[in-house]
C-alpha cells in the first residue's frame, strides 16, 4: 500500500499548510497513541528541535496521544539520534521528534521512532495512517494518558555520546570550532567536547525560533571555514538543525563532507579489525569511496538516497557503518539512527589513532569530478526506459571500465531527470552528461 502522509523520513511540510496544521498534528497524537496501545502500555517521548512551532505542535501531539490514553513524557528541545537513544532508555513504545531537519523555520515535520530506536515499520505507519481517516474518540476520563518533562535528558544523553569513546579519552590540546545551527545540539554539543578535554569555540547556539539553519549549520558552511582559519583551530563540526548531520573543516578551511568521514571512520574499523563487514552509502556517494574503500579490501554497496534505506541494508547485511554525502553518519556500533555528534567523536578517535590531521587523514579518498545536469521533461513518458538513452548510458559506462559511473533518475518531487556521471577525468565526464543530457531532452521533445 502506498502512504498517504508518511514520506522516507516521516511527515514534513511548510507551517500552517495541510498537513502540518495544529488540528492534524492533534489527529496524529491520537492515531499514533491509538496504534501504540494496541502494543500493551503505551508510553511515548516528544521532542522538538528549535524552530518556533514546535511549541504549538507539541501541544496539539501531547492533546492527542493523551486522549488516546498515552502518557507522555516532554524531552524539549533534544537532537534527533537522543530522542531514539532515550526511547529505548525509558522503555517507551515510541520516540517522536517535531523537527524539520535541515529545512528553515517555516517548515516543519514529525519523525518516529520505536522502543527499540529505528524507524517505524511499515505496518505501523499504515495503522496510524488508516486511523487518520477515522472519527476521533478519547479514552474514559480514568485512562487518559498522563504529561511529565524529563528534566535530565540533556545530562543524560551527553553521558551517552562520551561513552562512544573508550573510557579516558581526554582530547586536551584539540580545539574545534562547533556551528550547532541554531538547533537542538545548542546544549549539549559544547558540553560533550568540553567534557572531553577539547578546546570548544562555539557558533551559532543562540536559537530564537526563527535563524534555525539560517546561514549557518552543515548546509552553510562558510562562516565555520572562516571561523576555523581566523581562530587557528584544529578543525571545525558542522551540525544540521536536528543533530542528525554532520560536515566538518580542516585546519586549512576546506570542506570535508559525509563521504570522507564515512571514509575515515571505516578505515579506522578496518585498521582495529572492528569493521563488521563492508560499508554502506548511496546512490549519490562520491566514486572516490568507492574505490578508496576498494584499495583497502573493504566491500561497498549502495542504497536509495535517504537514510531509512542505508539503515534497512546495514540491517539486511548486518553491517555496522554506512551514510550519505550530506553527513548522515551511522555508527551501529553505538547507536541505531544517524547521530552527527558521535559521528563527529568517532571522527576524532580516528585522527587519534593515527596521529593525523583532519586534513592528512582525508588524502586517501581522492574525491571523483562529478557533473550533475538536470533536464526538464513534459511529465509523459519517462524518458529513462527510451532505447536510445539506456544504449547510451550501458556505452559510456563500459567507456569508464569500472573507473566512473553513470547515474540516470527521474526526480521525486518534480519533472526532471538528473542526468549525473563521475569519474577520474573532468572533461571526459562532463562530455559525458552533456552527451546524455542532449540525449534525454531528445527523446522527451
Amino acid at each position: 500500500m502506498s502512504k498517504k502522509y508518511f514520506g522516507t523520513d516521516g511527515i514534513r511540510g511548510r507551517v500552517g499548510q495541510y498537513p502540518i496544521t495544529p488540528d492534524f498534528m492533534l489527529k496524529l497524537g491520537w492515531a499514533a497513541g491509538m496504534a501504540f496501545r494496541k502494543m500493551g502500555a503505551c508510553k511515548v517521548l516528544v521532542g522538538k528541535d528549535t524552530r518556533i512551532s514546535g511549541y504549538m505542535f507539541e501541544s496539539a501531539l501531547e492533546a492527542g496521544l493523551t486522549s488516546a490514553g498515552a502518557d507522555v513524557m516532554l524531552l524539549g528541545p533534544m537532537p534527533t539520534p537522543a530522542i531514539a537513544y532515550l526511547t529505548r532508555t525509558f522503555h517507551a513504545e515510541a520516540g517522536i521528534v517535531i523537527s524539520a531537519s535541515h529545512n528553515p523555520h517555516d517548515d516543519n515535520g514529525i519523525k518516529f521512532f520505536s522502543g527499540k530506536g529505528t524507524k517505524l515499520p511499515d505496518e505501523v505507519e499504515l495503522m496510524i495512517e488508516e486511523l487518520l481517516d477515522t472519527p476521533m474518540t478519547v479514552v474514559e476520563s480514568s485512562k487518559i494518558g498522563k504529561v511529565s518533562r524529563i528534566n535530565d535528558a540533556s545530562g543524560r544523553y551527553i553521558e551517552f555520546c562520551k561513552s562512544s569513546v573508550p573510557t579516558g579519552t581526554a582530547f586536551s590540546g584539540l580545539k574545534v570550532v562547533i556551528d550547532c545551527a541554531h538547533g537542538a545540539t545548542y546544549k549539549v554539543a559544547p558540553s560533550v567536547f568540553r567534557e572531553l578535554g577539547a578546546e570548544v569555540v562555539v557558533l551559532s547556539a543562540q536559537p530564537n525560533g526563527l535563524n534555525i539553519n539560517d546561514n549557518c549549520g552543515s548546509t552553510h558552511m562558510g562562516p565555520l571555514q572562516a571561523a576555523v582559519v581566523a581562530e587557528h583551530a584544529d578543525l571545525g563540526i558542522a551540525f544540521d538543525g536536528d543533530g542528525d548531520r554532520v560536515q566538518m573543516v580542516d585546519h586549512t578551511g576546506a570542506v570535508v563532507d559525509g563521504d570522507e568521514l564515512l571514509f575515515i571512520i571505516a578505515r579506522d574499523l578496518h585498521e582495529r579489525g572492528k569493521l563488521q563487514g563492508g560499508v554502506v552509502g548511496t546512490l549519490m556517494s562520491n566514486l572516490g569511496l568507492e574505490l578508496a574503500l576498494a584499495d583497502l579490501g573493504i566491500p561497498f554497496v549502495r542504497a536509495n538516497v535517504g537514510d531509512r534505506y542505508v539503515i534497512a541494508e546495514l540491517l539486511e547485511r548486518n553491517w555496522i557503518v554506512g551514510g550519505e554525502n550530506s553527513g548522515h553518519v551511522v555508527c551501529f556500533s553505538h547507536t541505531t539512527t544517524g547521530d552527527a555528534i558521535i559521528a563527529a567523536l568517532q571522527v576524532l578517535m580516528a585522527l587519534r589513532n593515527r596521529d593525523e590531521s583532519l586534513a592528512q587523514s582525508r588524502q586517501a579518498l581522492r574525491k571523483c569530478p562529478q557533473v550533475l545536469i538536470n533536464v526538464r521533461f513534459g511529465g509523459g513518458a519517462n524518458p529513462l526506459e527510451h532505447a536510445s538513452v539506456k544504449e547510451a548510458s550501458e556505452r559510456v559506462t563500459r567507456a569508464m571500465a569500472g573507473r566512473g559511473r553513470v547515474l540516470l533518475r527521474k526526480s521525486g518531487t518534480e519533472p526532471l531527470v538528473r542526468v549525473m556521471v563521475e569519474g577520474e577525468d573532468e572533461n571526459v565526464v562532463r562530455g559525458y552528461a552533456e552527451e546524455l543530457a542532449k540525449l534525454v531532452t531528445e527523446v522527451s521533445a
